[in-house]
């Protein structure tokens, strides 16, 4: 889909919740009408969309502000939601594939953040350090063979005595 970019407007306001731990800032905003149902049975409202500049599983999120106007009622569970409309109640159901789908990619988009995070920290360590710090110590080898613990008791045993270790 091809967005005219001549309708945004500024917007200075970051939005978090997308990308989890990280905030964002919206190129601009728009104006745009959002309806839900049939021809015979709908409902529409405008809303404010922030426009955003990264890949992510959603084409768009619907918060509180947007429940409260269409007075919708959703079932996370189900994915089903609910609203008045001037012939009745309607449903709007979603797509439990798709919903699957949109969670794996923003937990792998989290995990791709995170571990670029944690790889830029450790490199600015690691410049600090003084490379002489870094050589690894020369130690004396570990013996192979196994020596018994000069504090190691012998206790002789014979098929007389019984000893019950707990």
């Amino acid at each position: 889909m091809d967005f005219n970019f001549d309708r945004l407007q500024s917007c200075e306001d970051s939005f978090y919740g997308i990308v989890p731990g990280k905030g964002s800032y919206p190129i601009g905003q728009v104006v745009l009408p959002v309806t839900f149902g049939t021809p015979e049975n709908y409902h529409t409202e405008y809303f404010t969309f922030e426009v955003a500049n990264f890949k992510t599983s959603y084409h768009a999120i619907f918060g509180r502000p947007m429940l409260a106007r269409f007075m919708a009622i959703p079932h996370h569970t189900y994915l089903v939601l609910k609203m008045p409309a001037p012939n009745g109640i309607l449903s709007i159901y979603g797509d439990i594939e798709m919903s699957y789908k949109c969670d794996t990619e923003v937990v792998q988009v989290a995990e791709a953040l995170e571990c670029s995070t944690k790889a830029t920290a450790m490199l600015v360590e690691a410049q600090k350090v003084d490379q002489d710090h870094l050589a690894i110590p020369e130690t004396e080898p570990t013996p192979t063979v196994l020596q018994p613990d000069p504090k190691v008791k012998t206790v002789p045993l014979n098929v007389s005595t019984r000893i019950l270790w707990r």
